[in-house]
């Protein structure tokens, strides 16, 4: 049951079934959307750039007509609004009100398309449906935001397994709750922010998705001792000197924030529950980074951490004073004094630099728990949430096979997967053999002669020891030197993802 009341000044989702049928009815979709502005003004949207959609929707038509009043925030016509929507309810509910001759939203609306390829529709605050925080700026502290990188960075690394309980920690807009009401028999959404929790209610209401359990508060408190199968959260972790904005500053010091969440998180896991976060973390001077994030895994739980980019404390502090618009500040002093007080912090915490990734736990019972901290700035392929439930899936393979398990398996290359053949021009052997992976993290790894063959001819019929048997014969070499060496080879193919078990 929620623990939220409506917010007055906020519209009332009684009655969005309704409003809901006009903006299918008139192709306000993600799709309709690409469809009439064209590709460059679709993704002039991203980057908080309306003039290309604002010129695209000159028209006078029904789609264009709800892209200006809840995309774009533009005053219609009365009698236009009345052409497309159920006019008087949507005053009544309060997603608009009168502008003189016309009217205009309260609030917006942006279409996203689901994974499989449903209709739905992110609300948030005035100014922010358009390129996520960077559109927040001069708002007030309890600004709600709608989809960001972040959010569909956090919503496409997700595990999507079927689970009988989700929970949503610092919903905002509600955009994790909406894609875990599709896979979770019970979705719990938690904010801080009351307002946060009235729009993860109108957002599920008019996408047409079951309510979710609302609960205000901060982190795990509204939960007490709950637990769930799978846990997210895209939390307010911008490491700053306070809390000006509530979508992004915790107030807690430093990366306090992400590590509380991760150390408390375990606790509230089910057996193979999944917890997954996006955060910021410090570089400490004297500390390394990826030792430091090991100490936040709790007890009982294996983790993934994934690094995607470090920036020096100045990027970092100059990327959030332009989100918060302090550098279009009219007193230059006033944005010196801000920019001071950021870098006195970093200099107070010993904090070089900044990292931004994303931490996956996994609840496990395992004595020996898999703890993988790495760097990986390449490019990926998204949705990833099968490639981390496969991850930690190998994690518990290779801690149950010893060398001879290993040896006594079959195995199958992992499907696009590609070998490169790197070296001089006309040189008759290759310097260099990389397996290059085409899907998920994209990874590559250099291999000699031995692992190359062994892959090329992995398609589970022969077990490891048999193929192995066959190379050395092949390359004159002893068998059972080959079959002593090459199982620590194996082992990181199969970690990385090149070769697969077959499951008997």
């Amino acid at each position: 049951m929620s623990t939220t009341s409506v917010v007055p000044g906020l519209p009332s989702p009684d009655r969005s079934p309704r409003l809901r049928e006009a903006f299918l009815a008139a192709a306000f979709t993600a799709d309709g959307l690409l469809d009439l502005l064209g590709a460059p003004a679709y993704a002039a949207l991203a980057r908080s750039e309306t003039v290309p959609a604002l010129r695209a929707t000159r028209g006078d038509g029904v789609l264009d007509t709800l892209v200006r009043l809840f995309l774009l925030q533009r005053p219609v016509a009365y009698e236009r609004a009345r052409a497309a929507l159920p006019l008087e309810e949507c005053l009544a509910d309060g997603w608009l009100v009168r502008d003189g001759d016309g009217v205009r939203a309260r609030v917006d609306v942006r279409p996203y398309g689901g994974p499989e390829g449903q209709d739905w529709f992110i609300v948030s605050d005035l100014g922010c449906a358009v390129g996520g925080a960077s559109g927040a700026s001069g708002q007030g502290e309890g600004v709600v935001l709608g989809v960001g990188g972040a959010s569909t960075t956090l919503a496409g690394i997700t595990v999507r397994t079927p689970v009988s309980s989700a929970l949503d920690l610092g919903t905002g807009s509600g955009i994790q709750a909406l894609h875990a009401a599709q896979h979770a028999t019970r979705v719990t959404a938690t904010d801080l922010n009351p307002r946060a929790l009235h729009f993860t209610r109108l957002t599920l209401a008019l996408s047409g998705a079951p309510e979710a359990d609302l609960r205000e508060g901060s982190l795990f408190e509204p939960v007490g001792e709950d637990t769930y199968d799978l846990i997210v959260s895209n939390p307010p972790f911008v490491i700053s000197p306070g809390a000006r904005l509530t979508y992004r500053d915790s107030g807690m010091g430093g990366d306090d924030l992400c590590r509380s969440l991760v150390q408390q998180a375990g606790d509230r896991l089910n057996d193979g529950g999944y917890a997954q976060f996006l955060a910021n973390w410090q570089h400490v001077e004297g500390e390394e980074w990826q030792e430091r994030l090991r100490s936040w895994v709790p007890r009982g739980c294996d983790a993934w951490i994934v690094q995607r980019e470090v920036q020096d404390v100045t990027q970092y502090a100059e990327l959030w004073l332009r989100d918060s618009g302090d550098h279009r500040s009219d007193d230059p002093a006033e944005y010196a004094a801000r920019y001071d007080a950021w870098l006195d912090e970093f200099e107070a915490r010993k904090t070089r630099a900044v990292g931004f990734g994303w931490i996956t736990l996994r609840k496990s019972s395992s004595d020996s728990p898999s703890i993988l901290a790495e760097e990986w700035p390449h490019p990926v392929e998204q949705p990833l949430g099968e490639s981390v439930r496969a991850h930690f899936a190998r994690q518990d393979y290779l801690r149950t096979h010893d060398d001879a398990a290993l040896l006594a398996d079959r195995f199958t290359l992992t499907a696009e997967v590609v070998q490169e053949q790197v070296g001089l021009p006309g040189a008759e052997d290759p310097e260099h053999v990389v397996l290059r992976q085409n899907r998920g993290m994209r990874r590559a790894t250099k291999v000699d002669t031995v692992g190359a063959g062994f892959a090329g001819v992995c398609d589970g019929t022969l077990n490891a020891g048999r193929i192995l048997d066959a190379i050395a014969q092949l390359l004159g070499e002893d068998p059972v030197l080959l079959r002593d060496r090459t199982p620590q080879a194996l082992r990181l193919l199969v970690e990385e993802g090149f070769l697969e078990p077959v499951r008997s």
